[in-house]
């Protein structure tokens, strides 16, 4: 119930990048049972490739904490990340990602590539996948349904 919890908030981010017409992902970083960061894709607001709702979770919750460990923090996020989102979660040393919905075109967390649990780096990430994925799914087809009929 907890990750369910917790992946509601992620969504409710996620309904807010929608509305501004980002695609709609949404994240929240939990420590000690409370959401200490939020966020949601930025990409088309800040032009920038690397506005993912996962590194603005990230480089909160490092400002939050006052250091860039996140080694008592789990990642709450509404889609399976990137290899750039993975990398910095292995790189942040977080203990625990969960996501909502598979992303079978560009998902690092096992969908085409695993870099959170490969032996090959110094630190590895929990997965847990497909919390609340339905509504993380529809989410994103209902958006970009949406914005093909807009074009």
């Amino acid at each position: 119930m907890e990750h369910e919890h917790f992946m509601l908030e992620a969504l409710a981010e996620a309904r807010a990048a929608a509305e501004i017409d980002e695609t709609p992902v949404g994240a929240v970083m939990v420590r000690e049972g409370k959401i200490i960061a939020r966020g949601h894709n930025l990409r088309e607001l800040c032009n920038d490739p690397t506005a993912h709702s996962e590194m603005i979770v990230i480089r909160e919750a490092s400002r939050v904490l006052g250091g860039w460990r996140l080694t008592d923090c789990t990642l709450y996020v509404t889609l399976e990340p990137c290899i750039m989102c993975a990398g910095t979660m292995v790189l942040a040393r977080l203990p625990k990602l969960v996501f909502g919905a598979f992303d079978p075109r560009a998902g690092a967390a096992g969908s085409v590539i695993d870099v959170l649990t490969t032996n090959n780096f110094n630190h590895k990430v929990e997965v847990v996948g497909g919390v609340l994925a339905h509504e993380s799914g529809m989410l994103l087809k209902e958006f970009f349904k949406d914005l093909r009929q807009r074009k």
